[in-house]
């Protein structure tokens, strides 16, 4: 490392943790919480399948994409936007695991939109239209809208003329239960519809971030009032402990990376030869093959329920840790970090995901993992440095 990269690589940590360039998130209560509390979950789970069109091989030129809808059914981490000028304020899900930012339009009329923020181009001086459509396909419907640009500002950091999704039609009933607005996109321009520059890219490419990284800190603790942050342009080392362990992006679509293998109470169980997982932090869960899957909820004692798979929490102390192997260096994770509840049943952190060829199979390590292991997503060497959470 040159010393003068080694000096601006300390000094943007330092000026990260003064809080410039930070966005605070917020936790939320998630779309399945919430729709429990509504007496609708049985029935949704009936009406939906789990859709893995978005892990898929992607157009950088297309305008529609597909995403499975329950991505963001336990979603609790979002933090605040603006777009235009004078500025119009959103509540997105800073995701990871694709590239577009997209609002809800003023033109929309679906339910969801009606109750939360919309954008109003009319009402922004810097706005210019682009004059395509978009549209990205759930498993219940799609989601469609138009393409427009205008300045959007993330926590002081005002990027111009960004292209950006205004949805005029949104599917289903997740959204109404979102406590989200939108969505904003940190993964790699090649899988971005519509050839739409992201959010992060264009920072980089207006010379708004001292160095070409973001970071992401995730808070589970419930009594907390933070949910967590995520630092443009540097890291904050007050988050974790130790070094940053960087593993190689494998491929540059989603932030994909090579397990080396996964165990259980230390013994290799699944992924002896390797496998890909992507680090993705609009997944709440860590998803895997339904094969694998199926193991481990036997091996954490859960058991299938509408909403998911389920332990009695009192079993936490007599069940197995999970490790994940990664470029050598093991990341462990406890029943108690796996297991979520506050009652008599705690629901598991794993769900069945079965992903296709070319882009699968995969593993997706969602926020319980990210939660545990403070991640830094480097676009100048395409890595990912992780590192335990304090």
């Amino acid at each position: 490392m040159r010393p003068g990269f080694l000096l601006l690589l300390l000094c943007t940590c330092f000026f990260s943790s003064r809080g410039h360039n930070r966005v605070t998130l917020n936790r939320y209560k998630s779309v399945r919480k919430a729709m429990r509390e509504r007496g609708v979950l049985s029935t949704f789970w009936k009406n939906h399948h789990l859709d893995m069109m978005r892990y898929s091989d992607a157009c950088p030129v297309a305008t529609q994409a597909s995403e499975p809808l329950v991505n963001y059914m336990d979603a609790e981490y979002a933090g605040q936007i603006s777009i235009g000028t004078p500025p119009q304020n959103f509540t997105v899900i800073f995701d990871t695991g694709s590239s577009n930012l997209w609002v809800p339009s003023s033109l929309c009329t679906s339910h969801a939109c009606e109750i939360h923020n919309r954008y109003l181009s009319t009402k922004s001086t810097s706005y210019q239209p682009d004059g395509r459509s978009f549209s990205i396909q759930y498993g219940t419907g799609s989601l469609t809208g138009i393409l427009g640009i205008d300045k959007v500002t993330v926590q002081g950091i005002s990027v111009s003329q960004q292209k950006f999704g205004e949805s005029v039609s949104e599917p289903g009933s997740t959204f109404v239960d979102a406590n989200f607005d939108g969505i904003l996109g940190l993964g790699y321009p090649s899988i971005a519809v519509g050839g739409a520059p992201p959010v992060f890219d264009s920072m980089m490419a207006q010379g708004l971030v001292a160095l070409p990284v973001f970071s992401v800190y995730l808070n589970r603790n419930p009594d907390s009032s933070s949910g967590g942050e995520i630092v443009f342009g540097g890291f904050d080392h007050n988050h974790f402990e130790g070094q940053l362990h960087w593993v190689p992006v494998t491929q540059q679509g989603y932030w994909q990376i090579l397990v080396d293998n996964i165990k259980v109470n230390g013994v290799v169980k699944f992924c002896s030869d390797g496998c890909q997982a992507i680090v993705d932090t609009g997944t709440s869960l860590l998803t895997g093959p339904s094969g694998d899957i199926k193991v481990i909820q036997n091996l954490l004692s859960a058991q299938p329920l509408d909403e998911g798979d389920a332990v009695e929490c009192g079993k936490i102390p007599l069940l197995p840790d999970i490790t994940f192997q990664i470029n050598g260096v093991d990341f462990t994770m406890t029943p108690s970090e796996i297991l979520n509840g506050e009652m008599q049943l705690c629901t598991s952190g794993f769900q069945a995901m079965d992903i296709p060829p070319p882009a699968g199979p995969l593993w997706i390590l969602g926020d319980i993992f990210i939660a545990q292991f403070y991640a830094v997503f480097d676009r100048g060497n395409n890595r990912v440095g992780l590192a335990k959470v304090v």
